[in-house]
């Protein structure tokens, strides 16, 4: 067994990012090559899929520059061929692409419901059945989800949202039984308020952002880093027995009651 002085080192693995170009996504893509992974960070926009490749190579890590759209199955079969190729092994995969939809739920049509469905679950869902056989191969395969606040407790206005993040834990937790037997942990991660470029405006000095503030222990907002610590727990041999389970990294926000 390795000793805790390195327990969390990822040498010599390969990793997949899915959605691994930008926010929590790169985050995490560039904590694994600090652990030293090889890391695969791929997503449909290719210039930021360029940058992230290159701070990975700056790290000394190798890396693979490719594109994947999760709602084609055979962009994300193709990504895993290439993988294949360069690599010869892919020992973790995580998935971080993801899509909101500000709408009610007595007024989203049904296409916008398929369409954040079809990113934030089924996609999640064929990543995984992509790269069921690599991981499977390895040995000791991991598989990280990224999941919600929203997975626990409902937010206003985002009912797509809401539902398909729900059912991210419940697929975490159904292949981490399927998959037990082949030596592939599945977990997840839900992620705390942190502000990205995609949400920093409506988070900084606004209602909405101080009233998550009131509602959250520590009194700030997380750190993209500190969801990446805990994908590299998750994704190394410190989480051999740990399966089926979401890690939560927010604060304290989903325990709180009156906080003064």
């Amino acid at each position: 067994m390795a000793s805790a002085k390195n327990i969390t080192d990822l040498s010599d693995r390969v990793a997949v990012v899915i959605g691994g170009t930008s926010g929590l996504g790169r985050a995490i893509a560039l904590g694994l090559a600090e652990s030293g992974a090889h890391v695969v960070p791929a997503s449909r926009r290719r210039a930021l899929g360029e940058e992230t490749c290159a701070a990975i190579e700056k790290l000394g890590r190798r890396t693979l520059r490719g594109e994947v759209d999760v709602t084609k199955r055979g962009s994300i079969d193709a990504l895993r061929d290439s993988v294949i190729k360069d690599f010869g092994r892919a020992d973790i995969l995580v998935n971080a692409a993801g899509r909101t939809l500000r709408k009610q739920a007595k007024d989203i049509p049904e296409e916008d419901w398929n369409a954040v469905f079809d990113i934030n679950l089924t996609g999640m869902l064929r990543a995984c059945q992509a790269f069921y056989e690599p991981l499977k191969s390895s040995g000791h395969g991991k598989v990280v989800n990224i999941a919600s606040l929203a997975s626990f407790v409902a937010w206003y206005d985002v009912v797509a949202y809401n539902a398909s993040k729900m059912g991210v834990l419940a697929l975490t937790q159904t292949l981490a039984i399927e998959w037990a037997k082949d030596n592939i942990n599945v977990n997840a991660i839900a992620p705390g308020v942190i502000p990205t470029d995609i949400n920093r405006g409506v988070l900084n000095d606004t209602e909405r952002g101080r009233e998550i503030l009131i509602r959250t222990p520590m009194k700030r907002f997380g750190r993209p880093e500190e969801v990446a610590t805990a994908a590299v727990f998750l994704a190394s041999d410190a989480a051999s027995f740990i399966t089926g389970t979401a890690m939560i990294v927010d604060g304290g926000y989903l325990c709180s009651g009156v906080n003064s």
